[in-house]
C-alpha cells in the first residue's frame, strides 16, 4: 500500500471520496506512478496530481485506471462528474471557468479510447487508411505484373 500524502481538509466531500477511490485503485494494481503512466498514456507526474487532488482528472484517466484495476468504469465516472462539479478552481486564474461552470473534459483520448463513429475512418480503426494504400499499391503492383507478362508473351 502506498504512503499517500493527507488530502488538504477543505476539499469537498465529492473530490475527496473520489481522489480516495482512486487512490485505493491504483494500489490495487500494484503499479508505480512511472508503470501506471505506461498503462494509461497519462504521465507519471499526472497521476501525481490527479491522485493528490491538485487537478481533477479528465475522465478518460478514470477510464483508463479502471481498466487497468479490471474495474466496471461506470460506477467511477459518477463519481468523477460529481467531484468535477465541485473541484475548487484558482480564483486568480482568468482563463479558467468560475466556480459553478462545468469542468470540460480533456478533449484528447488515446487512439484506443476514440469511440469508432469519432475516428473519422468510417469505422475502421487507426491505421485504416495505411491498410487502404497497401492494399491499392499491392493491386497496382499485380497489375503491373500481368500487364508486363502480357506485353512480353
Amino acid at each position: 500500500m502506498s504512503a499517500w500524502q493527507p488530502l488538504p481538509d477543505d476539499l469537498p466531500p465529492e473530490v475527496r471520496h473520489l481522489v480516495e477511490q482512486l487512490r485505493l485503485l491504483k494500489d490495487r494494481t500494484g503499479l508505480s506512478l512511472v508503470a501506471l503512466g505506461a498503462r494509461t498514456a497519462y504521465s507519471k507526474s499526472s497521476w501525481h496530481r490527479y491522485l493528490n487532488a491538485t487537478q481533477p482528472p479528465p475522465r478518460q484517466a478514470v477510464v483508463a485506471l479502471c481498466r487497468v484495476a479490471g474495474v466496471d468504469p461506470e460506477r467511477h465516472g459518477i463519481r468523477w462528474e460529481l467531484a468535477v462539479q465541485a473541484w475548487p478552481r484558482p480564483a486568480a486564474m482568468p482563463d479558467r471557468p468560475a466556480a459553478g461552470q462545468e469542468y470540460e473534459d480533456d478533449p484528447t483520448l488515446p487512439w484506443w479510447d476514440t469511440p469508432p463513429e469519432a475516428s473519422g475512418g468510417g469505422g475502421r480503426g487507426p491505421g485504416g487508411r495505411v491498410l487502404l494504400y497497401a492494399v491499392l499499391l499491392l493491386l497496382a503492383l499485380v497489375l503491373t505484373g500481368v500487364v508486363g507478362a502480357v506485353a512480353l508473351g
